[in-house]
């Protein structure tokens, strides 16, 4: 067997997102589904830009709490490129916190767990070194924004 060297993560950038309110789809085949507009937000880090309101997290709540998250949306940078984000991951913690979270209530974010991995990738040629790189998450959620900070992994 050989011998490889463990990966290294490195702090990339940090994703703003403003969120609007949840639009619940209700009780789908097997989990409570809803679906959070994306109407803008902030990049900052070895990557900036603008999120634009062009994206959504598609979720799916499941009996014992967890959401299963699936983001997609975009941000321009100050260059004009724009950067397509895939983010997927779990958020949970006990259940009186994802309660509390859920009404807005403020939710320190070391009481439940959000994380992540993701994909970036654009087409412009200043930025298409995104689409070979590897990136793992942290986030946290109130009742209009969400926070992910995105590690690269080396």
């Amino acid at each position: 067997m050989l011998a490889l060297p463990p990966p290294t993560v490195e702090p990339f950038c940090t994703l703003r997102v403003e969120l609007a309110p949840i639009m619940d789809l209700g009780l789908g085949r097997f989990a409570q589904r809803r679906i959070v507009p994306i109407v803008g937000g902030q990049v900052t880090g070895r990557i900036t830009g603008t999120i634009l309101g062009v994206g959504a997290d598609w979720q799916s709540v499941t009996h014992d709490g967890v959401a299963e998250l699936h983001a997609r949306y975009a941000f321009e940078t100050p260059e004009g490129a724009l950067v397509e984000v895939v983010n997927t991951g779990y958020r949970h913690g006990p259940p009186e916190v994802m309660r509390r979270l859920a009404a807005g209530e403020p939710t320190p974010p070391a009481s439940y767990s959000m994380r992540s991995t993701a994909r970036l990738e654009s087409g412009h040629p200043d930025y298409r070194w995104l689409n070979r790189m590897v990136f793992v998450g942290t986030g946290a959620r109130d009742v209009s924004t969400v926070q992910v900070d995105l590690y690269s992994v080396g």
